[in-house]
């Protein structure tokens, strides 16, 4: 077993399981019971910076892009690990100055997310992190919004995936997933 996969199989063991949450017919898999063991979450930045070291082969990341919410509880905190600065994604009103602002399609509507300007150099090579990807709209949209801002995306890390909603083929650019997960919608 490769140190990666000893590091996904340990973080695995952390998850919290709850069917029909928060509606019928979803697994709600709860990766926050990671953060409350400090050995444990450690593993969890150890496991994406093993994962960036084997897969960039020596690219330099500058910016480490996280997604609000959950991508801002381990963005940081891999970002310094790689000797990257961190950049946050955000809901409209949330930062200050000016901003680009993109719109994307959720399951059940619209949202928008945006990012300050001027904030990353052109030419600047970036990953985006977040905890889920799903359906993979607001991966995109942060991928946009890096794009509008002169950035380089070398690839998009998640804790975990649902496989059966095909979000990484909206994606274009490599995407891992430390913890693969479900391929199929809940059954009742």
């Amino acid at each position: 077993m490769s140190d990666l996969s000893a590091l996904q199989q340990e973080l695995k063991q952390n998850l919290k399981q709850f069917p029909n949450f928060p509606k019928e017919g979803i697994l709600f898999e709860d990766f926050l019971p990671i953060f409350a063991k400090p050995a444990v979450f450690q593993k969890l930045i150890d496991a994406f910076k093993l994962h960036l070291e084997q897969s960039l082969k020596g690219a330099k990341v500058d910016y480490v892009i996280g997604l609000e919410s959950r991508g801002f509880l381990f963005g940081p905190t891999l970002a310094l690990s790689i000797g990257a600065g961190f950049i946050p994604v955000r809901k409209p009103g949330k930062l200050p100055g000016d901003t680009y602002t993109v719109e994307f399609q959720k399951e059940y509507g619209s949202d928008k997310f945006e990012i300050q300007k001027d904030v990353i150099p052109k030419g600047a090579n970036v990953i985006i992190v977040d905890d889920i990807l799903a359906t993979g709209g607001s991966a995109f949209a942060a991928g946009e919004l890096a794009k509008v801002s002169g950035a380089e995306i070398l690839e998009y890390l998640f804790v975990m995936e649902l496989d059966f909603l095909k979000g990484r083929d909206k994606l274009g650019k490599p995407v891992f997933t430390l913890l693969s997960g479900q391929d199929e919608a809940l059954k009742n």
